[in-house]
């Protein structure tokens, strides 16, 4: 590997990227337009969750007790601290594993870098962040792949097993069902307040806390009966995950925007301007089957489709669970998790209904 001249400055890391974390994500309405001409493969009886509903991740059964989740996530720096740069890319990928209720078991890391641009020891730092966020999963980095590039990018391959009775799909939520959040929504505002420098210290803490903290709750919320879906918002935004989950079921997703948790100070941050492209892209691929109340703000749409990038889970479960899933989210350190709408039938094309 060659390393840049070490007695000149390294550029930022955002600086190299031309977006980052899950607000890379090609827009919802240009993948759709991609894939839709892709040819139909044959599908193995075995494979309980594929490409068909947009889910988290891909579920193949093994045997009676177990199915393994596959999944990958990669994407350009967020942040310019190497190496929180690796943990939240980390985070993110791991969460898709806990977003099916499985619990990962190994990871293979997937680092394209421009390393005639960025040392060996910043690359070295993002690889480590990334590493650590492994550790605290319990799992190994097994191995994975390199090649020089033009941007940064960096994510991993994550696998775990979940017992076949315990996948949780985004598309099987059920009329009566509530919902209810894991994480506060905003990382995308504060990413873009970040890179034109105007995120303050307490923003970028708070930040970082949010995308580094595990999914972990995932396997306990899939144990439980009451728990009917399950998915984590990231690159499309809390609208855009909510509106695949009202689709699957081919239902009415209401959200009380009210109640959505919301990162300290986004708001203002929004109203500022603070906004990634992504959010307009997402509110293109998506708009028109989301209905928003007279006089909703500009601020409070950016947000309804901010990309979050190691975002929070979203469960549908029945009312009867709803004690026990926020108790499982609260033991894992949870605290913001919230109810924020509900699922009811529709005899309409599915969409969202923001109150």
């Amino acid at each position: 590997m060659n390393a840049p001249d070490t007695q000149l400055p390294e550029p930022r890391l955002t600086s190299l990227s031309h977006g980052g974390g899950c607000g890379c994500k090609i827009a919802p309405a240009v993948l759709s337009e991609i894939l839709k001409g892709t040819a139909a493969m044959p599908i193995p009886k075995e494979l309980l969750v594929g490409i068909e509903t947009a889910d988290d991740a891909a579920v193949y059964k093994l045997n009676d007790d177990q199915a393994l989740i596959a999944t990958t996530d990669f994407f350009m720096p967020i942040v310019d601290d190497p190496h929180d740069f690796g943990r939240i890319a980390a985070t993110n990928a791991i969460s898709d594993v806990y977003a099916m209720g499985g619990r990962p078991i190994m990871a293979l890391a997937l680092v394209a870098m421009p390393v005639n641009v960025l040392s060996t020891q910043t690359i070295g730092r993002i690889l480590e962040g990334g590493a650590s966020v492994c550790r605290a999963a319990g799992i190994p980095i097994a191995g994975g792949h390199t090649i020089d590039s033009v941007e940064a990018i960096y994510g991993l391959v994550a696998l775990g097993l979940v017992h076949p009775e315990h996948v949780k799909r985004n598309a099987d939520a059920q009329p009566g069902d509530l919902l209810v959040l894991g994480k506060p929504v905003g990382v995308g505002v504060m990413s873009a307040a970040l890179k034109k420098g105007e995120l303050g210290d307490a923003g970028y803490a708070q930040m970082i806390a949010t995308t580094t903290q595990l999914n972990t709750p995932g396997p306990e919320l899939a144990a439980l009966p009451g728990v009917h879906a399950l998915t984590d918002v990231t690159g499309f935004g809390l609208a855009g995950h909510a509106l695949e989950m009202a689709r699957g079921a081919r239902c009415e997703l209401r959200l009380d925007w009210s109640a959505v948790p919301l990162m300290a100070g986004v708001r203002a941050l929004a109203a500022q301007g603070f906004v990634t492209g992504a959010s307009g892209r997402n509110w293109a691929g998506y708009g028109t089957d989301i209905v928003l109340p007279a006089g909703f703000a500009a601020e409070d749409q950016a947000l309804l489709t901010d990309p979050q990038t190691s975002g929070g889970l979203l469960v549908s479960c029945a009312p009867s669970a709803l004690d026990e899933v926020l108790a499982v989210f609260r033991r894992h350190g949870f605290d913001d998790a919230a109810v924020i709408g509900g699922i009811t039938a529709t005899s309409n094309a599915p969409r969202v209904l923001v109150a």
